[in-house]
């Protein structure tokens, strides 16, 4: 979890995240990601592969272009995770 958390930790890829997150379908393209942050393509692609390897994202090429999808279980410890943490601060 740790990993999940350092990976989201950085700005832009909480962005690139949230973005992925949020398109319908649950899935979008390295050029439309790239589209909406003040980032190079190519530093998009970089943060993505982050989010990747931290088990966030999954990645599908196809032809010339590189899919993101967010993975569902990743959400769902999250989620889980922040609750609990929530939870704890209520009580303390």
């Amino acid at each position: 979890m740790s990993v999940k958390l350092k990976a989201l930790a950085d700005p832009v890829r909480l962005q690139l995240f949230s973005a992925v997150a949020s398109r319908e379908g649950g899935e979008a393209c390295v050029c439309d990601i790239a589209a909406g942050v003040e980032v190079s393509q190519p530093t998009v692609s970089h943060h993505l592969k982050v989010l990747r390897d931290a088990g966030l994202l999954t990645s599908q090429r196809r032809a010339s272009w590189v899919y993101y999808a967010v993975v569902p279980d990743a959400l769902a410890s999250l989620a889980v995770l922040l609750g609990a943490d929530l939870r704890a601060e209520v009580t303390a």
